[in-house]
């Protein structure tokens, strides 16, 4: 004989139901809030695409941006930093909590951002070339083993003093990166302004087999 069932039976079903569905859905909105906590004021997450920080960074690779690394002390001549090029390396924009909100999830392109190396700090002179053909700094040539293979310090000559609130940057790549140089007597002269920094990178986190601290 064919059981029919009881009302109670499918009302205390379905409530079971709503109520794993809506936990679920919970979740979900609470991880992703966490995410968007995490990245914003912790640590972030960028993928490089260019060729301008070889052999440091390389195309394909995820690095860790430390978020706080700037909260109490200012950037060093060395870091390498993610900044956000709007009102240097591209025309200024502010961002608005839906940019913040959309890059944090990865639902918007990084085209802003931009990873380089701090050649110079606030009150620095920047100028090159010795007649070693080095960098330097304060008039203090620069040992840089991170360049490029093959590469000059820079093909172009400049001499750059860096005002307070501000840093020189260049990719280690010389010959192809698009830096603090290339913007030399626009508005700004190629300096970051340090409330644009997004952070300090402080590892390569993928692929795997390629994880290593930054320095």
């Amino acid at each position: 004989m064919k059981q029919i069932a009881r009302p109670e039976a499918a009302i205390t079903k379905r409530r079971a139901f709503y109520w794993v569905w809506r936990f679920a859905v919970l979740a979900v909105i609470c991880a992703l809030i966490a995410v968007v906590v995490i990245r914003a004021f912790f640590v972030d997450v960028f993928s490089i695409r260019s060729d301008s920080m070889q052999p440091t960074l390389n195309p394909g690779q995820s690095i860790s941006v430390d978020r706080r690394a700037y909260t109490d002390s200012d950037p060093q001549r060395g870091d390498v930093i993610v900044f956000d090029g709007r009102g240097s390396f591209l025309p200024y924009a502010r961002s608005t909590v839906l940019d913040d909100l959309t890059g944090a999830l990865k639902l918007s392109g990084s085209s802003n951002s931009y990873v380089k190396r701090v050649i110079g700090i606030g009150g620095d002179t920047v100028e090159c070339c010795t007649v070693d053909g080095k960098l330097a700094v304060n008039g203090q040539p620069l040992d840089e083993p991170y360049l490029y293979p093959g590469d000059a310090p820079s093909e172009v000559n400049f001499v750059a003093e860096v005002p307070a609130g501000r840093v020189w940057v260049m990719g280690d790549h010389r010959l192809v990166s698009q830096d603090s140089r290339s913007l030399l007597g626009a508005s700004g002269g190629g300096m970051i302004s340090l409330d644009r920094i997004n952070g300090r990178v402080t590892n390569i986190i993928w692929p795997s087999e390629q994880r290593t601290e930054i320095r």
